[in-house]
């Protein structure tokens, strides 16, 4: 029968300290695992442990929803949780593995990696967060011509949407909803909440980005991506500043190097700054001005953006800090070169920031100072701010919270851990090889509407597979041989505890469904 050829199933159940007494020898020609090896354990033993970390996982979440329910106590009704004027909170609750708080480049990439993992993140792309549309600052610019993969230009706003439909199509869910308050001190598992959800999770990717700073001045909204920009890179090269005069308001390094890129293309750079001496480095402020398209004009402020018939930016109203004299600057572009915001107010103080607002990381990693917590995108970076920078912090992050979530085992082994010695860090290829299978059943359960919802015990899976008839095998001239064993053809054959009749190396697995 199908049951006696999984020792794991009938193991699943002994307590964690068990060793199965059908243990599967190690080839002496297979190598020991090692930190960089991903292959799956090879022996019941190895099976049976990473089935009571499930378990155990299973209970710790189910315990951890209950208290997130009750606010703590058991006195909640219906697992409902009373606020502070009585009411029951009625948001829906739940559980998944990662949670990725953004909706641009570094969100989307992260997204698409844990996805086609199996690890079905959920994404909140919020909506207005920062006053941007869901996308971040990509929706706020015109063309982009400097993204690889479309040697035509392509609107900001519709490259978003593309890596949006790429995220949804590999299994993400997105909601268009603002995450109000994270709670990130007592986890794993974290705390998300929106006004419509409280979700669980034992990883977080805060990519929530950065706004550019803007003069608050009457024509701003008219004129933005018009002849108003906060980009030089983004945007200048286009032919509405080519061969034409246009403005940089700022003093510091990033206003040096937006006007000396918009040289390549203007006809004229003025450099509009408020005081009379410039915040830049020494070797900046030299080559700006010397150059001899860029000209500066000291304690002058903006006042109004000014706009012709045609709905594009004519000039600026300039004011004279010293005799108060105002008169207007004919230009056809102006640059906003005075910083960025970085959209991480919503954290309150939980992570570790520097004196500009931006997420610290270890070097090389997007890792925060709070385990279990990444940070990708412009949220993290003060100095490059680009879409491809952002979508490379996200592959970054995306890879290190799937290494992230199976050394989450280390962390749940007690005394007398499941390895069977006391304490002994169980093997995160253990862990990752009883996830896998419990991934596997659950989609075929959901396909069939069989699934509920819940973590699936391990201990159940063979009766589960046993009952839909999953079984192994080879096809030969268009029919299925039977294995010996009646293995399920999407886990390996040494999962089983040995070889069978039909398990060569030339056995054909069959797709997974």
């Amino acid at each position: 029968m199908f049951a006696a050829s999984m020792p794991l199933l009938a193991v699943a159940a002994r307590p964690a300290g068990c060793v199965a007494s059908n243990t599967h020898k190690r080839s002496p020609s297979r190598p020991a695992w090692d930190a960089g090896s991903f292959r799956r354990p090879h022996t019941s033993k190895g099976l049976a442990a990473a089935a009571a970390v499930q378990q155990r996982r299973s209970a710790h979440r189910r315990l951890h929803a209950v208290l997130s329910a009750t606010g703590g106590n058991t006195n909640g009704a219906n697992g409902s949780n009373p606020g502070e004027n009585g009411a029951a909170d009625k948001r829906q609750r739940l559980h998944t593995p990662v949670v990725i708080v953004g909706g641009g480049p570094a969100a989307h990439t992260a997204a698409i990696y844990l996805a086609r993992a199996e690890l079905e993140p959920l994404l909140f792309e919020g909506w207005m967060a920062n006053g941007l549309a869901p996308g971040g600052q990509l929706t706020t610019t015109t063309y982009v011509e400097n993204f690889p993969g479309f040697p035509e230009p392509i609107l900001g706003a519709d490259l978003c949407d593309r890596f949006r439909q790429q995220s949804v199509h590999y299994g993400t869910k997105v909601f268009t909803e603002t995450v109000n308050k994270l709670h990130l001190q007592q986890g794993p598992p974290f705390t998300v909440e929106t006004d419509d959800k409280v979700v669980t999770c034992d990883a977080v990717i805060i990519a929530t980005g950065a706004a550019a700073r803007k003069l608050p001045i009457p024509g701003l909204q008219q004129y933005w991506n018009n002849g108003i920009s906060a980009c030089a890179v983004c945007d200048g090269s286009s032919p509405l500043f080519r061969n034409r005069e246009v403005a940089v308001v700022g003093g510091g390094d990033t206003a040096m190097e937006e006007a000396l890129f918009l040289a390549r293309y203007a006809s004229k750079v003025w450099i509009v700054h408020r005081f009379g001496y410039l915040e830049a480095s020494k070797v900046m402020a030299r080559r700006a001005a010397t150059h001899p398209k860029i000209d500066f004009l000291w304690e002058h402020e903006c006042l109004e953006a000014l706009g012709s018939d045609d709905g594009a930016l004519s000039g600026i109203r300039l004011r004279s800090s010293r005799s108060g004299e105002e008169f207007v600057l004919p230009v056809n572009g102006l640059f906003f070169a005075i910083g960025h915001a970085p959209a991480t107010k919503f954290l309150d103080g939980q992570l570790e920031l520097d004196p500009h607002g931006y997420i610290l990381t270890q070097p090389d990693s997007t890792a925060t100072s709070v385990p279990g917590v990444f940070a990708a995108g412009d949220v993290q970076d003060p100095k490059w701010r680009q879409a491809i920078t952002s979508a490379g912090a996200g592959c970054m992050a995306g890879l290190e919270v799937e290494r992230w979530l199976q050394s989450l085992a280390h962390d749940l082994d007690g005394p007398a851990g499941p390895a069977g010695s006391a304490g002994a860090p169980l093997d995160p290829n253990q862990l990752n090889a009883g996830w896998v299978a419990e991934q596997r059943l659950a989609r075929l359960m959901r396909r069939s509407g069989e699934y509920d919802g819940e973590p699936l015990e391990m201990g159940s899976v063979g009766e589960a597979l046993e009952s839909r008839g999953h079984h192994g095998g080879r096809r030969v001239g268009g029919r299925r041989e039977p294995r010996a064993t009646q293995q399920p053809a999407w886990l390996p054959m040494s999962v089983f505890g040995g070889a069978t009749a039909s398990s060569g190396s030339g056995a054909a697995r069959e797709p997974l469904p």
